[in-house]
């Protein structure tokens, strides 16, 4: 009998719980190509603008597989709402009936992309942040930065932000847990104070260059997960000693990678894997100096680790 869960049950069994294991070893059985994942089904509106991503797949000699539908429509902090919702349906891999519906509201796509960056920091960032810098004041930029707590001890944070009410939001609730937090609508006070950044917008033009980069940071780019979209200059990932993707299919055809393969600005070799880097088991970074890029579009192994990690959960 399919069950369905509300976003409350769902909050209330995960609070405790650390995906980040589980989400690891989606990461490491995609790179091995142990899971089928086929590509992702994708509708963009214009007016109101927005996307709805279709991520589906399963893992071999698994228990489940899951499709998961998330949007994003971002004029709805004008109307009270949240800009991103969704849900997740658990199916079972043995018989392909509907075990459970996971009415998440798109929280479980923001947990799973979350802990992508705490992934990617994990192995990349420098072993001293002097301060994180984000680009964006929703709740993916909230969360990228309390998710890096377990990798860092750093608590600066260094904000950038279109307006000055959501920068003045963001500062009030970061604050709240911990964080000193300085805001900014100049881009260049972002990379000039922080060794460790993360992305979090829908921007379709580049909000970092490549000359504003310094030697010795990590750079988590997550917004982009469209073939439209773009938050970084696509010389950076040139530039960049160390170019990491959740999906070397995937990237090819979106994302920051996507838009410096178009512009001749990177070598498709240069590319590497994040479930590579995780299975050799130890930092890819080598130096303080080096410049390392993760272009993180999401991928459906980390969809199904989650979801199978809660209904197991839901279950008990």
């Amino acid at each position: 009998m399919t069950k369905v869960h509300t976003l409350e049950e769902i909050q209330a069994v995960t609070e405790n719980m650390d995906f980040t294991s589980a989400i690891e070893e989606g990461f490491i059985a995609y790179s091995n190509g142990d899971a089928v994942i086929p590509p992702v089904g994708e509708l963009i509106f214009d007016d109101p603008p927005g996307d709805t991503h279709i991520k589906y797949g399963y893992i071999r000699n698994d228990s489940v597989f899951v499709i998961k539908i998330a949007s994003g429509f971002y004029g709805n902090v004008n109307l009270g709402l949240p800009s991103s919702s969704g849900l997740m349906l658990v199916f079972s891999q043995q018989t392909g009936q509907l075990s459970s519906v996971l009415l998440d509201e798109g929280y479980l796509t923001n947990v799973r992309t979350a802990l992508a960056g705490r992934i990617a920091a994990r192995y990349l960032a420098p072993e001293t942040v002097t301060a994180i810098g984000v680009y964006g004041t929703g709740t993916m930029a909230r969360m990228q930065v309390s998710y890096l707590a377990s990798e860092t001890g750093c608590r600066e944070v260094v904000v950038w932000g279109r307006n000055d009410d959501g920068l003045q939001r963001y500062r009030h609730d970061m604050q709240s847990l911990g964080y000193n937090v300085t805001t900014t609508r100049v881009s260049d006070e972002v990379t000039a104070a922080c060794n460790l950044i993360v992305t979090t917008t829908p921007a379709v033009s580049p909000l970092i260059l490549a000359d504003q980069v310094r030697p010795g940071t990590h750079i988590t780019a997550i917004g982009s997960d469209t073939a439209e979209k773009q938050e970084l200059d696509s010389r950076i990932l040139g530039l960049a000693d160390l170019v990491i993707t959740d999906s070397l299919v995937q990237c090819q055809e979106r994302g920051e990678i996507f838009k410096a393969l178009t512009n001749n600005d990177i070598k498709f070799e240069k590319v590497r894997e994040l479930g590579d880097i995780i299975r050799n088991g130890s930092r890819a970074r080598q130096s303080n100096n080096q410049i390392t890029v993760a272009d993180l579009t999401g991928i459906a192994v980390q969809d199904i680790q989650i979801a199978k990690a809660v209904q197991e959960r839901l279950s008990h």
